[in-house]
């Protein structure tokens, strides 16, 4: 019993993070300009989803019944 609450007491230790913005340590330096940039990418920027990697969601919610049209390749266990 006592070693379940030690390991409780860890795994909620070790889900209360910081939330600070990140920021490269003393010795190391952000990556380098992309080619064909102007500016140097931040942490936020370097941080950001484009929109292919998170596609907004479509919602199409139908607004009337639709009576489905012949499917070719729904066929019937053999």
């Amino acid at each position: 019993m006592r070693k379940l609450a030690i390991l409780g007491l860890a795994a909620l230790c070790a889900a209360c993070g910081q939330k600070t913005d990140l920021k490269p340590l003393a010795q190391d330096t952000l990556p380098p300009t992309p080619y064909g940039a102007e500016v140097q990418p931040d942490s936020q920027d370097l941080l950001a989803l484009d929109p292919q990697a998170a596609p907004d969601r479509s919602v199409e919610l139908r607004t009337r019944s639709e009576e489905r049209e012949d499917d070719p390749f729904d066929l019937p266990p053999e």
